[in-house]
């Protein structure tokens, strides 16, 4: 298996830090890049989820948004 270098920054050492103890660093690190890898493929879910929604509001493909209503709503801020 090939192995990668970390530079442990403040920022990193802090992340490290709320892990607790009772692991190597090196697992640690593992633990969190791999945490990090889910979290980002989450984010790209949840975006594209909603920017589908957003083409199926815009092609009128979703019905369960009315542009009027949502005008009136805005207007009443006013």
């Amino acid at each position: 298996m090939a192995r990668v270098q970390v530079t442990v920054d403040p920022e990193l050492e802090e992340a490290l830090a709320e892990l607790g103890g009772g692991v190597p660093r090196s697992r640690a690190i593992r633990d969190l890049a791999l945490r990090g890898a889910a979290e980002l493929r989450a984010e790209h879910e949840r975006r594209a989820e909603a920017l589908a929604t957003l083409d199926r509001i815009a092609t009128g493909e979703d019905d369960g948004f009315d542009f009027a209503v949502s005008a009136a709503l805005h207007d009443g801020r006013r």
